[in-house]
Formats: structure tokens, sequence, C-alpha cells
């Protein structure tokens, strides 16, 4: 089964860190997807610019339109993702839970990947 691992972080707090352990944080993540790879289940995964470069498009009353930023104003947003391909949901949350980023702040959001058309 396929998941998506959707990173999400509070871009404040993470920004408060020092550049040293943001860079830390991000080669932590690496080594781990390495890791991951080797293993065969790590498919790929990227870190996202902040959410400050986001444009949001919707359709409203037949209309395209478009806005800066994310859709949602929450305080974590979409950092990056991962997709890996395990036996289940529990393989799936093992991984997680040795996730770096978790110990750098951040939340991972655990969602199957749906194949072919909605049921």
């Amino acid at each position: 089964m396929r998941y998506m691992l959707l990173i999400c972080r509070d871009e404040e707090r993470w920004s408060a860190l020092g550049a040293q352990e943001r860079v830390k944080a991000y080669e932590e993540a690496v080594r781990y997807s390495d890791e991951l790879r080797a293993r065969g289940v790590y498919e790929t995964g990227n870190p996202l610019e902040p959410s400050s470069t986001a444009t949001t498009v919707r359709l409203v009353e037949g209309r395209v339109m478009t806005t800066d930023g994310p859709f949602a104003e929450t305080k974590e947003q979409l950092g990056g993702y991962s997709i890996v391909d395990v036996k289940d949901l529990d393989e799936a949350l093992a991984i997680v839970r040795r996730h770096p980023l978790l110990r750098a702040g951040h939340s991972i959001e655990v969602r199957p990947m749906r194949t072919g058309p909605p049921q």
C-alpha cells in the first residue's frame, strides 16, 4: 500500500531555529530517507518552499480566482512530503514515529494514496 506522508511545520517555529539547526534537521531527514530507500519502501519526497510562496487557485461563481499564499489560514503549513510503499498502515506509522523532523517540531499526516477514480 502506498502512503503519502504530509510533513507539516509551524513556519514561525521553524524559522526561529538557527540555520545550523535547520540544516541538521534536513540532513537527518535525508539520511532517514536514504535508509528507507535502501529498505525498498521509500519512493520519493521533497521539501517545499514556505507557504508565503504559494498561489492558491479556486473557481468562484464560474470565475478562476488566484490568491497569494496557502488556502488554509492555520499555524502549521505543508512543508514537504514523502511517499512510501509498505504493507499496511502500521508499517507506515512505524516509519513516521522514527522520522527526524518530528524532533524539529513538525507533524506528519499519514494518508493512503488512492489509485483510479473515486468510489
